[in-house]
This record gives structure tokens, sequence and C-alpha cells, in this order.
């Protein structure tokens, strides 16, 4: 059976296949270049409401859009409810479909000030942000957090409640702790635990790197939706796939590696187009690393791809490795 739209108050989002806010990571032009891939919404690297607040030009940055990616979701992080407010106002202003409230991040340049997952150590602290945030805006708010600061402490179903008494319209939940990072294995039986709890659309996020696992936990945890976050990285096809399952489609198979690292060239040269060479070289070096995985010779590739300086000596290096497994000769079956 194919899978439903995902309502988020009055925003259908359809797949219900979303790319989940990574620092550093998912920018404007990443949303716009994995977007037709096949996601429903994509979110905004997580911004700081405090650097809002005063204006930070990279923060400014960080929530524009190109709107080839709508609809956009753009995630607000901060302990302060009247700040949060303030921003979220803000986000809206510069055209965010969604705002959404970060209570899931467990980096510690975010939990040492008392944002992201830390705020789940005080229930009444996060509903007194949602409430704020929600009465600040006219658009939908939503929620992303783990299961809670730790394993002795898992307040998720109760700030779930508090989201919907608050008027928040729709909750992720990646089924980890804070103090969990990302060691071990998501729980999904917490977000069938969740969605049974309260009347909300949930968002199951964790450790979806597979096509048929993501789409039978969706349903076996009865999930409206599920976030995607490094599992695409370097391969954006993974979306293609859940798509095609999520439509009862078979899962078309993964490109090969060459053209895999010419749509890794697209992404690179986009790159360049936007932030300039000085900026691009060294972002994308991660993301190179990425779609050379699985590559014969990926690792001595790899190294020196780390000690290119200019965006040519790249893109030659990476077109020398596509026309060198263009000419291989074919592995037998």
């Amino acid at each position: 059976m194919p899978a439903q739209p995902l309502r988020i108050g009055p925003i259908e989002v359809w797949p219900p296949l979303i790319l989940a806010p990574m620092s550093g990571v998912t920018n404007r032009t990443m949303r716009a270049l994995y977007r037709p891939f096949g996601l429903g919404l994509t979110v905004t690297e997580f911004v700081s409401s405090n650097a809002l607040k005063y204006g930070s030009r990279r923060t400014m940055e960080m929530i524009d859009q190109h709107g080839l990616e709508k609809p956009v979701s753009t995630q607000l992080w901060g302990d302060d409810p009247a700040t949060m407010a303030q921003a979220a106002r803000v986000v809206r202003e510069c055209g965010a479909d969604i705002v959404d409230i970060n209570f899931g991040c467990p980096a510690p340049k975010v939990t040492k000030t008392n944002g992201g997952s830390a705020c789940l150590r005080d229930p009444e602290r996060c509903e007194a942000i949602m409430r704020a945030v929600v009465a600040a805006v006219d658009c939908p708010v939503t929620m992303k957090m783990r299961l809670g600061w730790s394993e002795d402490a898992l307040v998720y179903v109760d700030v779930a409640r508090r989201a919907q008494q608050a008027g928040v319209k729709a909750v992720t939940l990646h089924a980890r702790t804070a103090r969990q990072f990302y060691r071990g294995e998501a729980d999904w039986q917490h977000v069938a635990r969740l969605k049974r709890a309260v009347d909300l659309p949930i968002i199951g996020n964790g450790d979806l790197d597979e096509a048929h696992v993501a789409l039978e936990r969706m349903r076996a945890s009865g999930a409206d939706a599920i976030m995607l976050g490094r599992a695409t990285l370097g391969n954006p096809w993974l979306i293609s796939q859940i798509r095609d399952l999520m439509e009862d489609r078979p899962a078309r198979p993964l490109p090969c590696a060459a053209d895999r690292l010419r749509f890794a060239l697209v992404h690179y040269r986009t790159m360049v187009d936007e932030l300039g060479e000085e900026r691009a070289v060294p972002q994308m070096r991660k993301h190179l690393a990425l779609y050379l995985k699985g590559i014969a010779g990926a690792a001595l590739l790899r190294e020196r791809i780390m000690r290119t300086t200019s965006a040519a000596s790249t893109i030659a290096l990476v077109e020398e490795t596509i026309a060198l497994l263009e000419a291989a000769p074919p592995v037998a079956a």
C-alpha cells in the first residue's frame, strides 16, 4: 500500500520523506540539489536564536533559500523562550514555511548553553519555549527531540504531550538519548510508543540507511513520515529508492560509480559557484569523500583530495577517476 502524505497544519508534504537539519551541510545549495531526488520537505541547518537576535551575517546566510527547495522548515535552537520567539519571527519573515524547534542536538557547542537536547532536562522549559514560538508566528511549528538526556530520564512522551497542548503541529523523534550521541542503535520501539501516546503526526529518525529497512521501520512504528540525515550524504539515491517504495514501486538500482562521481561534480561546481572557491573547496572535501565510498582505490583518492587546494585540481582528479572507471573492463557477475 502506498504511503500517505504528511500534513503539518495546512501544509501537505509528499512524499513523507524529510531531509534532516545538519550543521554545515544542509545549506540552500545542498537542499536544492537533493530535493529532486524525492524529498517532500527539507530543513535548514539548525541556527542559534541568539545569533539571529544580533543579526549574524553567517546565521542569516544559513536560513537563506533558493525557492527551489520549498517547502522549507527552518530549525532554531536556544534556551530562552522570548529569544526563541523573536528568532521565529525573523525566520518566518525570511520565508520559512515551518519553524522547527531543536530539542535534539547532542553537540557540546549547543548543549553547553542549555540548547538542543539539553532542554530535555527541563520539560517545563521545553513547554515554555514551544508556547512562545507558537504564539510568535502564523505558520506551523514543529519540534525535533531525542528520547531524553540520558537512559534514566526518558521524557519524550511527556514533552510530546506538552507539545500537543502548546499547539505544535508535528514531532520528530530521533530514537536515541542525548548521551548516546550516535552510538548504538536507534530504538524504533520508542517511535511506536510515541505514536500511540499523542494525537500528532510523528516523524521517525535514526539509522535509516537502507531503503527497505527505512520503509519497514516507518510502517511497523506507525510513523507518519521519516527523516533522513547522515545516510544521504554521498548517497542521495537512497532518497529516490525510499520514494519508489513509498509509491509501491520496486526501488531503482543505485547508479554506477562513474555516474555517482558525475553527480558529485555537479554538487562540487554548484558549491563553488555559490560560495566561492575559498569556502567551497574545504567544505566539499567531506562530501567528495562520501561520494567515493565503495569505489576501488577510494582511500588513496580521498587522501589526494584532502591535499588539493583549488577547485580545478580537485575537479581534474575526479574526472580522471571517472575516465579510469569507464575504461576498466566489466566485472563478471
